[in-house]
Parts: C-alpha cells; sequence; structure tokens
C-alpha cells in the first residue's frame, strides 16, 4: 500500500516494460509516476504491433555465425527479411559492425541465448499469473507454438538454434507429413515439418493488454501524466526530478522505459547506448475465411502468424532506418504475398481481402540484449529499454527486475549481463 510518505518513482513509457515494472513496483509499496506522451497500448507503441509470441524459445539473437555473408543479399534484395536503407548505411555502420561481431562466434550467441533465457525461459506462466491476477486472463493463451518449416532438412540447416533451445530448457515435439496436415490443417501443403513448443503462449491482443495493465495500475494507485520525458534534475548524484515538455515531475527515483527513445534519455544520465530501430511491419486480414489454430512461424517468411482479435495477423521484418523515415509499405505487402501462400485457403472466398497495416520501431542494441540497470550519472535512475524483438514476452521479468534494483532487494535474475557500461 502507497502513501505519501513512500519513495516517488517516475517511469519513463508506458509500454509493455513500462506497465509491467509500474505494477510491481506498485506491489513493492512504492508511488509511481507514468510519464507517457501517446495513448497506452496505442500504435505508437512497439509492443502494439509485434507477433504476439510469448515463447522460451525466442532467446535467438538476430545475429548469428555467418550472417556477415549474407549481408550483400540483404542490401541487394526486397524480398529480404532484413533490408537496409542505402542512404542511411554510413550512420548505422557501427552500430551494424558490434551486431556482427555479437554473432561472430558459436560462444558468443550460445551465451546471448543463455541470458535470454532468464528473462524468457518462464515468461508465458509470468504473463499467465499476471493477467489473471488483473482478472483478464482471456489476454493470454498457452497452447503451444508451432515453427514449421518446407522438410525435415529444412529443420536440420537450423540446428545451431534449435540446440540452443534444448540447452537452455525448451522442448518440442516434432509433427510432420500427414501428422501435422491433421494437426494444423489450414497450413499450405508445402509445409511437411514442423517443431511444436507445447510450452509456448501468446497475448491474444497485445494492445488491448498493455491498455488493460496501464489501467489497472492507475487503479492501484499511480498516477498517469500525459507528457515527453526530456531529462532529469540532479542534485549532486540524487536525483530530484524528471523534466518533461509539461513541466516537472518531482520523483525519488525513476526508470527508463520509452524504448526507441530512450537513447537520448540514456545519455542525459549519463550512459551512451548504441540503441537503433529495427523497423518492424505487421499486416492483418480482416475477417479471414481461415487461420491457423494457434500462433505459426514459417522459418522461409520468418513471420509471426496470429490471430488478433478475430485478425490474421503477419508480423515480421527488420528494416534498419531513421525512426522519422516514411514507411515502406512494400515489406507489408510482402508479409501479404507470404501469409497468402502460407494459408491458400486465404482467397478462397467470394471477396477481396481487406487488410490493415503498420510499421514501428524495436528498440534494438547490437549485442541482442535489453539494457537494465542504474544508469551511471545516478543510481536513483535506472534503466529498462533495447528488448528489440522479445519486449512483449520479457515484460514481466523486466518488471521484477526493476522492482529488485530500485528496492535494493536481491535480484531474481543476475542483471550483470543487462548493464548499460558494456558498451564502454
Amino acid at each position: 500500500m502507497q502513501s505519501k510518505a513512500s519513495p516517488h518513482v517516475a517511469i519513463l513509457g508506458g509500454g509493455i516494460i513500462g506497465a509491467c515494472s509500474a505494477l510491481a513496483l506498485l506491489k513493492a509499496g512504492y508511488r509511481v509516476t507514468i510519464v507517457e506522451p501517446g495513448k497506452p497500448g496505442g500504435d505508437q507503441a512497439a509492443s502494439f504491433g509485434n507477433g504476439a509470441f510469448i515463447s522460451p524459445a525466442s532467446i535467438i539473437p538476430m545475429s548469428m555465425p555467418g550472417l556477415w555473408k549474407k549481408v550483400p543479399e540483404y542490401l541487394l534484395s526486397p524480398e529480404s527479411p532484413l533490408t537496409i536503407r542505402w542512404r542511411f548505411l554510413p550512420r548505422l555502420l557501427p552500430w551494424l559492425m558490434r551486431f556482427m561481431l555479437a554473432g561472430w562466434s558459436v560462444r558468443r550467441v550460445e551465451r546471448t541465448a543463455s541470458v535470454l533465457s532468464t528473462l524468457l525461459g518462464d515468461a508465458p506462466a509470468r504473463h499467465a499469473a499476471l493477467a489473471a491476477e488483473c482478472g483478464h486472463a482471456e489476454f493470454i493463451e498457452r497452447r503451444g507454438l508451432l515453427y514449421a518449416y518446407p522438410t525435415r532438412a529444412d529443420f536440420e540447416a537450423d540446428a545451431l538454434a534449435w540446440r540452443l533451445r534444448r540447452d537452455n530448457g525448451v522442448t518440442w515435439r516434432e509433427l510432420a507429413g500427414e501428422e501435422l496436415r491433421a494437426f494444423e490443417p489450414a497450413l499450405s501443403a508445402r509445409y511437411g515439418f514442423a517443431a511444436l513448443v507445447e510450452a509456448g503462449g501468446h497475448c491474444t491482443d497485445p494492445g488491448r493488454y498493455v491498455a488493460m495493465l496501464m489501467d489497472k495500475a492507475i487503479e492501484r494507485g499511480a498516477t498517469l501524466v500525459a507528457a515527453k520525458a526530456t531529462g532529469f534534475k540532479l542534485a549532486g548524484n540524487r536525483l530530484t526530478a524528471v523534466t518533461t515538455d509539461r513541466g516537472d515531475v518531482a520523483c525519488d527515483r525513476a526508470v527508463i522505459a520509452a524504448g526507441i527513445h530512450s537513447r537520448a534519455l540514456a545519455e542525459q544520465a549519463g550512459d551512451v547506448i548504441p540503441l537503433e530501430s529495427e523497423r518492424g511491419y505487421h499486416v492483418e486480414i480482416v475477417d479471414p475465411v481461415t487461420a491457423p489454430r494457434i500462433p505459426v512461424m514459417p522459418c522461409d517468411g520468418k513471420m509471426a502468424n496470429t490471430v488478433i482479435g478475430g485478425r490474421l495477423r503477419a508480423s515480421g521484418q527488420v528494416e534498419l532506418a531513421s525512426v522519422e523515415t516514411s514507411p515502406n509499405w512494400a515489406r507489408a505487402d510482402l508479409l501479404l504475398r507470404q501469409l497468402v501462400a502460407t494459408y491458400p485457403g486465404l482467397e478462397s472466398g467470394n471477396r477481396p481481402l481487406a487488410t490493415t497495416r503498420w510499421q514501428g520501431n524495436r528498440p534494438s542494441t547490437p549485442d541482442g540484449l535489453p539494457v537494465i540497470g542504474p544508469a551511471s550519472a545516478s543510481a536513483d535512475i535506472v534503466h529498462a529499454f533495447g528488448h528489440g524483438h522479445v519486449g512483449l514476452a520479457s515484460g514481466p521479468g523486466t518488471g521484477s527486475l526493476v522492482a529488485a534494483l530500485v528496492s535494493g532487494q536481491a535480484p531474481p535474475v543476475d542483471p550483470t549481463p543487462f548493464r548499460a557500461t558494456r558498451f564502454r
């Protein structure tokens, strides 16, 4: 229970990380103010438009051994799942070099997967418990996740990724041929093999889920300030206030959870973080005539296929460019073509496909790990950003770690790999 004498924490950002941190800190007895300029759960947030996977298998970093050989293809092919806008290449080169080095050896990706597993290993259970505690268990379903391949040979070509998963406690059931057809009849016949991660879960509507969590935080005593955080006021190394475009918010502690906008705030808190946007896209088919029973990740499309609020969503793509750059909707068109090819029955109706599309900014570090820990300028400021592709899944785990760091309690996982100073 909070009182006016309780320490006051300002959380900068109202996405999934901010919402989970707010709920964890309220439970720990802190007064909480959330500073967020947009609508909680709105389409400005990366968590709004993602693939909704909550998977212990999502520990595989984007940068893997041998990726550097594919960069020329990615630069030249309009069909590749990773693209770079040419004019931004000079600015992105330092980040890209660190990105390549992070996946240069098997040993390095083994470490990354192991560290991510501390946040993701129990993510489905954490989300299910959080949603149920908030009275909205319907937002989380735990019916498994299907990773589909054309052939077993294609699956075996992904051997390193699946070995990393197995080493970190992920199990799966193999489905092939008629067994796969019976399990997922909507899937194209060209997929002859799949790995079913039965421990996986998904969110039925990420945007509404985040909005619900924020509403619950406010119901439990948090204050929402509709403003953009711009900096900090310190007395020595002690925090006295967060500055915003609508005035100061007096506070004792602050949590930087502003997604892609965290970089400038972190720099003011003493840490220069190589944070870039991995721009992602989604396309949704409204009222589809067919859809998968559970979420599917087709290996050749590199996209998450999930039913969200009665719409079939394909979410994916990595486009490296400036946050301010206009969307390249050809990326969403590519997702739509892949979606129709994956589920041929989608075009069996007697009407054109009604679709929506979205583009958002994943806040990504080059080494594939988020930044979680105290800021260099003041231990009163805690970083909690840079989750890349796993922001939604890692929300509750990050919130628990943030609450422990703010309160000085023993952290639930080792925070050392997430420290901001690793980039110096």
